[in-house]
């Protein structure tokens, strides 16, 4: 997996960890591998129906932009000046790389299989995270009308 998608995904699942309720928190951790295999067979579908795949690679742009340094003066203080300067960007470029058919249908094969496997597996942890944290049900600020047989 492309290194700028690994750590964006890594800033996610760190923001989300502390996000959610007990229940969610544990549903998300016990079906962990289930989506990342999930995420995988998604993408080489993806590949062999393009017959190509995506990787990024980085690289160092330069853009011009306004610097400003300090200048001292005869009377001992300090100004700024500004000049025209490059400033270093880091861009990321995307570009298809060739596949071969055989080995992403083996790759895709056993991903199914995997996935298939796995998903007995999660929804189990799905039930027994929800049997441990069961879900409160949000109570109104207003307690609901009185309703009388009629």
């Amino acid at each position: 997996m492309p290194r700028n998608i690994t750590l964006t995904l890594l800033a996610g699942i760190v923001t989300l960890s502390a996000c959610g309720t007990p229940q969610e928190r544990c549903i998300r951790r016990e079906t962990r591998e289930y989506r990342a295999i999930s995420g995988l067979l998604a993408e080489t579908t993806a590949n062999l129906a393009r017959g190509y795949a995506w990787e990024e690679r980085e690289y160092v742009d330069y853009e011009m932009d306004f610097c400003y340094r300090p200048v001292r003066r005869r009377d001992g203080r300090y100004d700024r000046i500004s000049y025209i300067c490059d400033r270093p960007v880091i861009e990321t470029e995307r570009y298809r790389v060739p596949i071969d058919p055989a080995s992403e249908e083996r790759k895709r094969d056993y991903l199914a299989k995997r996935l298939k496997a796995l998903q007995t597996q999660a929804e189990a942890s799905v039930r027994a995270c929800k049997a441990a944290y069961p879900e409160t049900p949000k109570t109104s600020a207003q307690p609901a009308p009185a309703v009388t047989p009629g």
